[in-house]
């Protein structure tokens, strides 16, 4: 390992590659700062510049913006009241009350420190686990992936928060858009007479639609009922070094928990950084001697939120890379990176692939570095960064999305595709539908057909999944996931009206 470990180091080392990673970190806190812009988004628009890059230094910039996304979202979190990603909801409870009682730089310096320290401990637990995950399943065969594939797809669906079927119809939503254009027995399907449909939709056009161009349509809609933002303190911020490192010192255990919830969560298909971040807080607040300070500005909450968001980014590697099921939307993006330059993620990259896995091992090192230095030394630029308005910042997006869209294969039918599903997005966002779902659903859509194909190829008999240990395993997970679900929905469906009364 070491050997591969310290090429991957010398590669990533590079000045080119380290000034990727150093504009990716600075792009991600631009984006997480932003209020609406969020980690996917940043990733989602950066994405397109990776098409002419070799392997490691493309997935090193997309390993530099994911981490400083993540850490992004603490600065209009504390300067505005705004969380600048979802993963930093919990942020706000805590470090915008300690900012108006005079403090943002305390509060900006701990959940600097408690990302940083976040990223390193999923670092390892990635190093330790995304091995032993990718050797026990080198076993697989195409009836335990295509059970593990719709294990995760019912595992996303039934997080959605209530809305089960809507999130299961999604999915299918997902995996159907993938069977456009010919399949693997050179058959052409759901073409509609159309030429630029015979080899399918493109996966990038299509994500960004659905989620980034949906979302920038939400926030016009913000905009015009006068819901763009929120108020704001002095962004005259200076870092008060040693309150901070006295605060962090009194906060090991609180950090330590917290990431490994963090990596835990992010390691689950579906959940990340917000999960992450209200399961942590929570934990935090049970945990604590005072835990009727939480909510009032105090560093444990700011702790708790930074360090378990950061820690998602390592554990949501383990399963992308070590099983090839992308556990959160960036994840998926980060994977469709890797399928653009034909490697396939899975158990076998380990073994094929050996430096840049280490090269996404010392991606995330380096950029939790360069995270922490830009953070700290360009705080007061990333504070008014965050109170850019919408008018500016949504046709801006807008315009970088399309750019990115075309420039996959300078074809204008791409644009057409980012629009529609961009508008397809919108109206399933507005009826309450997960998007999360749906982009599974197009990332895995080929692999779960060719495998499924295969699998049947091999053995015709249906049955085959259900005597296999494994494949049975993962399906009656997949039932299971579905039932919790429908349990918790009635849960919940009860609590309403009980608590109406």
């Amino acid at each position: 390992m070491s050997n591969f470990f310290l090429q991957a180091l010398s590669e990533v080392g590079s000045p080119s590659v380290m000034g990727l990673i150093i504009l990716g970190v600075l792009f991600g806190i631009v984006g997480g700062s932003i209020p609406g812009f969020t980690v996917t988004m940043a990733i989602l628009v950066v994405f397109p510049f990776t098409f002419a890059m070799d392997p490691v230094s493309g997935v090193s910039l997309m390993v530099g913006v994911f981490v400083g996304g993540y850490s992004g979202g603490i600065v209009s979190g504390v300067m505005l009241g705004i969380p600048g990603t979802p993963s930093s909801i919990t942020t706000v409870y805590d470090g915008y009350p300690m900012a108006q009682k005079g403090e943002p730089g305390r509060a900006l310096g701990i959940g600097v420190m408690a990302s940083f320290l976040g990223t390193i401990i999923s670092v390892a637990v990635l190093v330790f686990f995304g091995p032993l995950i990718a050797s026990f399943s080198m076993n697989f065969r195409p009836w335990e992936i295509t059970a593990l594939i719709i294990f995760a797809l019912t595992l996303v669906a039934g997080l959605s928060n209530g809305a089960l079927l809507k999130g299961l119809l999604a999915g299918a939503l997902g995996l159907l858009i993938t069977t456009v254009g010919y399949d693997r027995n050179s058959n052409l399907r759901f073409d509609f007479d159309l030429p630029a449909l015979s080899s399918g939709f493109e996966m990038l056009p299509v994500m960004i639609g659905v989620f980034a161009f949906s979302q920038l349509l939400g926030n016009i809609e913000k905009m015009r009922d006068g819901n763009d933002g929120g108020k704001g303190v002095d962004t005259n911020v200076s870092i008060p070094y040693r309150q901070i490192m006295k605060d962090m010192a009194g906060q090991k255990l609180n950090t330590l928990r917290s990431s490994l919830i963090g990596s835990l969560i992010g390691a689950l298909p579906g959940t990340g950084g917000t999960v992450a971040n209200f399961v942590s807080y929570d934990q935090a607040k049970k945990f604590s001697r005072h835990p009727e300070t939480f909510g009032t500005g105090t560093p444990s909450g700011i702790v708790a939120s930074e360090a378990s968001n950061s820690a998602v980014a390592g554990g949501a590697f383990v399963p992308t890379l070590a099983l090839g099921i992308p556990g959160d939307l960036p994840m998926a993006i980060m994977m469709g990176v890797l399928i653009l330059h034909g490697i396939t993620p899975g158990p076998m990259m380990f073994e094929q692939n050996p430096v840049l896995v280490g090269a996404i091992y010392a991606s995330l090192l380096i950029g939790a570095v360069v995270m922490v230095l830009c953070n700290l030394l360009l705080v007061r630029w990333f504070a008014k960064i965050s109170l850019i308005p919408q008018q500016i910042l949504v046709p801006v997006v807008l315009m970088l999305c399309a750019i990115g869209a075309y420039a996959l294969n300078n074809n204008l039918f791409d644009i057409w595709v980012l629009f529609i599903f961009g508008v397809i997005g919108y109206l399933l966002w507005k009826a309450g539908v997960p998007l999360t779902p749906l982009i599974l659903g197009v990332v895995l859509g080929n692999n779960l057909e060719r495998q499924l194909f295969r699998a049947l190829e091999l053995d015709p008999n249906w049955l085959t999944f259900l005597t296999r240990p494994l494949s049975a395993l993962f399906l009656i997970l997949a039932v299971a996931s579905v039932a919790f679900s429908l349990y918790q929905d009635r849960k919940l469906k009860r609590l309403k009206p009980a608590t109406n009364n």
